[in-house]
């Protein structure tokens, strides 16, 4: 299914599924709760026209937002990292989620606001201590992220990546939630980024030091993961900081991230 959060006429959030252009309301007004209960669709209104429905972020207030850095051999060669042994782990929260549309903000505290393309994972069920081989059992589905960076603040004040990324609109996420069934291969999956009709990068999950399975068995590891959860897992090449010359977004740019098979997450930029 592809599941996602909406409104129409300004009222209330739903849940529903998409279907050849029209929503199937599902019951019940938030994420979480509809995967708490296992996913399982309730008798529904009748059917939304899509273009009828306002689309908001598909997990509005996830307990966790964890986020991965450096997990492309190409994207951290281009950044001259070296290739991390372990999972580099940092945060985002609430604040910096938007949805599909939704402006991103960018404020006066950062001349360098970086874009970047990436699977997000979405937890099913609670995970303490999973082996990989089990870990994709927990998750509930995948959806389009933009781990949008001051890269600044990031690197210019000590190494302040939390600071530098969990800034107000910096997470848009969505437009929906690909359930699990229909994503044979988390590691088989091109990764775009289009900036303002312009290719900026151009990726493959199969590129990811450390793979879906991988992560959450990791985060698992003395960290509960419970169903909202969302693990952001990093970005392939072709970030404007590793550009020559250097491409920060600006007032009045639209970036879209694009995941084979998750739909395209498109956002404005504005400048506050």
């Amino acid at each position: 299914m592809k599941l996602v959060t909406y409104s129409v006429g300004g009222g209330e959030t739903r849940i529903g599924s998409i279907d050849d252009g029209e929503i199937q309301p599902l019951g019940g007004a938030g994420m979480i709760e509809f995967i708490e209960r296992g996913g399982s669709p309730e008798p529904g209104e009748e059917t939304v026209a899509l273009e009828e429905a306002r689309i908001h972020a598909p997990v509005a207030r996830p307990e966790k937002v964890i986020c991965i850095g450096l997990n492309y051999e190409d994207h951290a060669a281009e950044t001259g990292a070296p290739i991390p042994e372990k999972p580099i782990v940092f945060a985002k929260y609430a604040n910096s989620i938007i949805g599909h549309g939704e402006a991103i903000r960018i404020p006066p505290i950062t001349q360098q606001p970086d874009y970047e393309a990436e699977l997000a994972v979405v937890i099913g069920r609670t995970a303490r201590n999973v082996s990989e081989s089990e870990a994709l059992d927990y998750v509930f589905g995948y959806a389009n992220a933009n781990d949008v960076s001051a890269r600044d603040i990031q690197l210019g004040e000590g190494g302040q990546w939390t600071r530098g990324k969990a800034i107000d609109t910096f997470c848009p996420l969505g437009p929906y939630i690909v359930t699990r069934d229909e994503v044979e291969d988390p590691q088989n999956l091109s990764v775009r980024c289009t900036l303002n009709g312009e290719v900026v990068q151009d990726g493959h999950t199969s590129k990811m030091i450390f793979s879906v399975a991988e992560l959450v068995a990791f985060l698992s590891t003395g960290m509960t993961l419970v169903p909202g959860d969302v693990i952001i897992t990093g970005t392939p090449p072709g970030v404007g900081m590793a550009r020559d010359p250097q491409l920060w977004l600006k007032d009045g740019d639209e970036v879209t991230i694009e995941i084979e098979g998750l739909g395209a997450l498109t956002n404005p930029v504005e400048t506050e």
